[in-house]
Parts: structure tokens; sequence; C-alpha cells
């Protein structure tokens, strides 16, 4: 397979309502896909940056920079391409992983369509259909989140994740169990919003049955997570601070998380969430695919993700109306609580292109 070009598309999708974190609210999701155009087929990728360096020190104008600058580049210099030749070819550039990712994503889509196989096929999914979670922004106060609550548990999703920082994080988990009662998967999300001397505030969090505490400190701060881990009794899960295999692998022993969040965008691509689900099978650690409030691009290859047998819990792969009033291409839809397994070819999902014109603020094509 040789590569023909790369076409940068920036796009922009409005959210059915804002969608607040501890580091920022958002009501439009900008977007940066990658399409790789090989002899004979095309492939997508999605970039899960934000416009703004908050989540990671990543960004979309950033990381179309580097795409054009260096990374597409790299590729278009090599006599032949395939899914694996992607990372050693990239390596030189350090950091970068989102760009990186969907630059991989894109050529491993083109390279399974020309192969006939499906990405959850290749993968080793195991799963036809994968549980539903949903993640719950920052409300302006309780009884606005009961109601948000209720209606995502009305629609079937099999599990709730609330958002948190300080001033929000007791008050409305006590809420939502004393409404829907200690039977509903419930867990929490802190983006990195405290420090090890809120280890107290996060201990009363206990009492409630979560599921798991998500990155709660700092990413660089394992060994604060691991001690944190010791002064509650609320599983530590890992987000953030899990980049590679290798620092799962390090997290993992030094007893910093017993859940690690897989995102294929944030550790470098699907080829390094399968090694990443692999280290955490072997040491007995569930794992679960997270979300950046993908298109329906991203979220096929998530789901396909999410289909191994090491995701025991469920992520967040939710339904296309989570987020989007008219996605960019068929919608996923939630049947009893669960996606179904893309089985096309490829990520097993393609743009539809009026949808995808009507979104679309920019678009680059870099020849080989």
């Amino acid at each position: 397979m040789k590569l023909a070009g790369v076409e940068l598309r920036r796009i922009a999708m409005p959210l059915v309502a804002p969608f607040r974190t501890s580091f920022a609210t958002m009501t439009t999701r900008e977007i940066l896909l990658v399409r790789v155009e090989t002899e004979d087929h095309e492939g997508y990728g999605e970039c899960v940056t934000m416009a703004d360096p908050l989540y990671s020190s990543e960004y979309t104008a950033g990381a179309a920079d580097v795409l054009r600058s260096y990374l597409v580049p790299a590729l278009a210099a090599l006599p032949a391409l395939d899914p694996w030749a992607v990372a050693p070819a990239l390596a030189a550039f350090k950091g970068h992983r989102m760009a990186k990712a969907a630059l991989e994503t894109a050529v491993l889509d083109a390279w399974l369509r020309a192969h006939g196989l499906s990405m959850g096929q290749w993968l080793g999914a195991t799963a036809e259909r994968v549980p539903a979670g949903v993640s719950v922004g920052i409300m302006d106060s309780v009884p606005a989140l009961l109601d948000t609550v209720d209606g995502y548990l009305a629609e079937g999703y099999l599990r709730i994740k609330l958002k948190i920082e300080p001033g929000w994080d007791v008050a409305p988990v006590r809420a939502v169990r004393e409404r829907f009662g200690d039977d509903v998967q419930l867990q929490v999300d802190a983006n990195t919003a405290y420090t090890l001397a809120d280890a107290a505030q996060l201990a009363r969090l206990d009492p409630y049955g979560l599921l798991l505490i998500e990155q709660p400190l700092d990413e660089e701060d394992v060994r604060g997570h691991a001690e944190l881990a010791r002064r509650v009794r609320t599983p530590i899960c890992l987000d953030e601070s899990i980049v590679s295999a290798r620092s799962a692998a390090d997290a993992i022993a030094m007893g910093a998380c017993s859940v690690v969040n897989i995102k294929p965008g944030r550790v470098g691509g699907y080829l390094e969430a399968r090694r990443i689900h692999d280290v955490c099978a072997a040491n007995g650690v569930p794992v679960w695919c997270g979300g950046m409030l993908e298109t329906g691009l991203g979220r096929a290859a998530n789901v396909a993700l999410a289909a191994l047998p090491g995701f025991t819990l469920p992520g967040d792969t939710s339904a296309s109306d989570r987020y989007y009033r008219t996605d960019i291409t068929e919608p996923f839809t939630l049947r009893d609580g669960h996606l179904d397994v893309p089985r096309g070819p490829g990520i097993g999902i393609s743009p539809i292109p009026g949808q995808l014109a009507e979104v679309t603020e920019s678009t680059e094509w870099i020849g080989r």
C-alpha cells in the first residue's frame, strides 16, 4: 500500500447542550479529521484534540501543524505503508500522540478496507455489541443534574459518570444515589481537579458505592495517586496519566490505579490501545473505553475497541444523539443499553457527504 496524499479537514459540530468539565465548557466541538488516500482506498482518522490545550498539551491547530510539517511527510517518505509502519516512522517526533493516532487510524482504516477486514475482527473483538455509559457534565444545580440523569436512565444507559470538581462532588453524588438508588452503576471523573491534600474530601465519596474515581490528581502525579489509593476505599482509575502500555504497567506496579480508562487518541492509536488492554488483562485490571465527544467516525473505532474481552466496564461509548443532533455518519443508536459493533470493512462507517460538507470549515490537501 502506498500513500497518495492526506486531507486535513476542520469541522465544527454544535453540541445539543453545553458540556462542562473541571477545565472548560464546550458548546461546539471543533474537530480535525484526517483522510488518507492510497492507490486504491481511503481511510479516516479523527483527531481528538480540543481547540485549546486544556485537557492535554495538544490542541487542534497544533495537531494540524505537526501533521502538515512533520508526520505526513515522514509517512510519504516510506516506500510502502501498513499500520505497523506508522509508529516507527513517527517515533523521532516527540509527543503529539493525538495527531499520530489520527494518522495511524486513517492508515489502519484504509489498510483494513483493502484487506476486507473489520476493525473489530482485526483487533480481536469478542462481542457483537458493547454496553454504553454516559458522561454527565457539571450542572448549575442539583435539580438540573437529577433531571438530566433521569433522562439518560430512561433512555437505557447502563452507567452514569458525573464530572466533579472541588465544590461539586459529594452533594451531587449523594443526590443521585438518594434519587435513583444503589443499583445504578455510578462513577465520577475529576479531570485532575484535586490534589493529595483533598484526600479526606474524596474519601467522603466512599459510602456511595462508586465504581471508581477517575483521574482525581494531576496527570504526572502517579505517586500521589498511589498514596490516595491507600487513603480511600473507592477504586482509583487513571485516564490522563496513561499514555502508553509502559505507563500503564508502571502505574499498576505502583498501586496507583486498579482500573484504567483507555482513550486511543490519548495513547497514540489503536495499536497501542490494544497493548494497554493486554497489559491490564495480564495484571487483572479492568479497562473501559473513554470518549472525547467523537463523531461517528471516532465512535465506530472506539466501539470496536470496546468489544475486546478486557473491557469489562461500560465505557463512554454513548449514542450519537448524546452530543449531536446530526452526526456526519449514520448515527449510532442505543438498543437495550448497548451499541452494535460495526461489521463492515475498516472502521465500518463512512461520512455522509452532505452532512460532512455542512459542518466543514476548511480542508487542506497534502500530496505525496
